[in-house]
């Protein structure tokens, strides 16, 4: 591959957990799309480099089942007026738990022409990290080993090669619980 040239546009992707209420964590997503390049419309009068994409969807996820209590997006900049009509989209997904799965069920939901494509990007990206918040507050402490198999063998396991099922860590898990 050759050496690129200029960079013309670049994505970046934001995922924050924080502390919720007693057993729930707030994720926090932020998608900023920046056009770093003069475009052109279809009349051909020039667009200038800037802010293409900023979206923030903020999650409460509760307990160990990861069910999604509450969702709410902002919008600061989009391309288009039209897009702050998807604001509400993702209000279907209260109630859900982020189970394998998940992101096949939410591309059902709100994929396509039901959504926004850069809602629907932050928040498959955000999925995976509220597995890894919600973990680490319930680690914070000792946990019980009905709580430690439910939450990690019951969320790790078959989510990549390292935690496939017959692999050595979950055979190594299971011998210690």
């Amino acid at each position: 591959m050759n050496k690129p040239g200029q960079q013309i546009h670049s994505r970046h992707i934001e995922i924050a957990t924080y502390e919720g209420s007693s057993d729930s964590v707030i994720v926090e997503g932020i998608l900023h799309d920046e056009r770093l390049i003069e475009t052109y419309r279809p009349t051909g009068e020039t667009h200038p480099p800037g802010t293409v994409h900023h979206m923030i969807i903020r999650m409460e996820v509760r307990g160990p089942k990861l069910i999604i209590d509450d969702i709410e997006v902002k919008m600061p900049t989009v391309p288009y007026e039209a897009c702050i009509e998807t604001l509400e989209c993702l209000n279907q997904l209260k109630g859900l738990p982020i189970i394998a799965g998940f992101t096949a069920r939410v591309k059902r939901l709100i994929g396509g022409r039901k959504g926004c494509c850069h809602l629907l990007s932050l928040l498959t990206a955000m999925a995976p990290a509220a597995v890894q918040g919600a973990w680490s507050a319930v680690i914070r402490e000792p946990v019980g080993q009905d709580v430690f198999l439910e939450m990690a063998m019951g969320r790790v396991k078959n989510t990549c090669w390292v935690w496939r099922e017959d692999g050595p860590l979950i055979n190594e898990w299971r011998s210690k619980v």
